[in-house]
């Protein structure tokens, strides 16, 4: 890696900020120091710690890989996010037995590591059987953390870190782009670094919270940022309130995170005596199954659409993907409507605690459009709705939480909006950042270079699960194989994939 030195401490200037190709004059000119990387990938979470773990595994040098990120560890979103929507360490998240993220083959699975460690058949049994005798298994989170901290040490990560914030990748006149750091305060002589690569990835996640509408316009105007929350921001606070005082509190959504949120107010009710009454409001009332012929339809009941994972299973790697990527336009954007929307698994426990919460009578759905949203003289909440038969009533809570989605336009993203500005990034049938079947960015082209992206920034392109875990290390695998066309690095073939899988077993370094 060559760092060349800055003529004097340097920013962005105006011309570097309105050009949209640079070269590397201008950026020597406004006293930017330049690296130079043959690849960077940026965001250093769980989608940029595969896309390296798969290029060090093809043979990739450390020092040939740089990660800009602000994160400590590159599950460390992901952790908060589990943590803030009701999902701890020790809680099972939804992804599939097989779906490693510090494992790109898979074996042995999540299941069997468990089974191995806790000396008991029941995952293997659950795994055989499931979903006909059971639930689908899945893993702890803490046993997704562990893996990926076994992974990091073997791979290298901490040696391909630099730290700080990048709000612009610009393409450079000659080919390939730079990336431009902000380093942490105190850390460096000068504001920004640009880092001068052929080759850039993005891995940025979800552009930000997606509130409703009608909340957000309600905590404007109020300044009530504590009874209306997000269920992916903190807000401990409302589940204490409740504990210590009691009320009514109106969850908004019917999707995962919903029923995690409904699970953790029913057992403090169940198990810690709150005196709680729940209200879910939901904009679709699902009463049974429901799909377009007989091989799509998903099962349904009491407002909820059941499904073990958030896509099909044949969209990781069944007829669906192929169908998927056959298909452009307004046909991919049909088969997406058909595939999508608000789901949650059918787990037993849960189904309990509804049935028991419904017959004591503390817990109620509620379908409708929402109208108005207004605080009310005693410091309550009144929710305004209208329901399909234009019947208008109003529901009354201490608490809103809004459990309805977690993403916002890409555009709320610093980065992603100026690649739709200056980048030459265009929108999928989605709105989100339309892709090549290699992952490549459309439209950013810059030869020799190439500019990827992965995970939910790319929903609507010619894959679907983009977000889990085997959809993270599939996209991965794509990039990995496109650089390997253009002669940069080797294609993880049956000989090295035996050798690198053995090295992984006994926690050898991959070099």
């Amino acid at each position: 890696m060559n760092v060349q030195p800055p003529p004097a401490a340097g920013d962005l200037n105006e011309q570097l900020h309105g050009t949209s190709v640079w070269s590397d004059e201008m950026v020597a000119a406004a006293g930017i120091p330049i690296v130079d990387v043959p690849v960077v990938t940026i965001g250093g979470g769980i989608g940029s710690f595969v896309l390296a773990d798969m290029l060090r595994i093809s043979g990739v040098p450390i020092d040939q890989i740089a990660v800009l990120t602000t994160l400590e560890q590159p599950w460390a979103t992901y952790e908060y996010l589990a943590r803030v929507s009701q999902i701890p360490a020790e809680e099972r998240i939804r992804s599939d037995s097989a779906g490693m993220p510090d494992n790109i083959w898979g074996v042995p699975s999540y299941a069997l590591i468990e089974a191995w460690r806790e000396k008991t058949l029941a995952p293997l049994w659950a795994v055989a059987t499931e979903p006909v005798f059971g639930d689908y298994w899945t893993p702890r989170a803490s046993t997704v953390f562990r893996g990926l901290a076994r992974e990091m040490e073997r791979i290298g990560w901490s040696r391909m870190l630099h730290r700080g914030n990048v709000r612009l990748v610009r393409r450079r006149h000659g080919g390939g782009y730079f990336s431009v750091l902000t380093p942490p305060a105190g850390t460096s002589a000068t504001r920004r670094v640009a880092y001068r690569s052929r080759f850039a990835h993005i891995a940025v996640g979800y552009p930000g919270l997606r509130f409703l509408p009608d909340l957000q316009e309600y905590r404007e105007r109020t300044g009530d940022r504590a009874r209306v929350v997000n269920a992916y921001e903190p807000h401990e606070h409302v589940y204490e309130s409740l504990l210590n005082r009691g009320g009514t509190v109106m969850v908004r959504g019917g999707g995962i995170v919903s029923s995690r949120v409904l699970q953790r107010l029913m057992e403090d009710r169940m198990h810690k005596g709150a005196q709680t009454h729940i209200v879910q409001l939901l904009r679709t009332y699902v009463e049974g199954s429901h799909g377009s012929g007989p091989f799509m339809r998903r099962k349904g009941g009491d407002g909820f659409a059941y499904q073990g994972f958030n896509w099909p299973k044949s969209s990781w790697g069944g007829q669906l993907r192929v169908r998927l990527e056959r298909l452009d336009g307004e046909q991919r954007k049909a088969l997406y409507d058909q595939m999508g929307g608000s789901n949650t698994p059918k787990r037993k426990l849960w189904q309990q605690q509804m049935a028991q919460s419904r017959a004591e009578g503390w817990y109620s759905a509620v379908q409708g459009v929402v109208t108005e949203v207004q605080p009310t003289p005693d410091g309550r909440i009144v929710t305004r709705i209208r329901s399909e038969n234009g019947l208008r009533s109003e529901l009354v809570a201490d608490h809103i939480i809004d459990a309805t989605g977690l993403e916002a336009d890409i555009e709320e993203h610093r980065l992603l909006a100026d690649l739709l500005r200056h980048g030459g990034a265009g929108r999928n049938p989605l709105g989100r950042l339309d892709v090549t079947r290699s992952f490549e960015i459309i439209g950013t082209r810059a030869e020799p270079g190439r500019l990827y992206a992965s995970g939910s920034m790319t929903l609507g392109g010619p894959y679907s699960p983009v977000d889990s875990f085997a959809g993270l290390q599939y996209s991965a695998l794509k990039i990995a194989d496109d650089l390997a066309g253009l002669g940069f690095t080797r294609r993880i073939g049956v000989a090295r994939s035996i050798g690198q899988w053995w090295r992984w077993a006994q926690n050898r370094s991959v070099d």
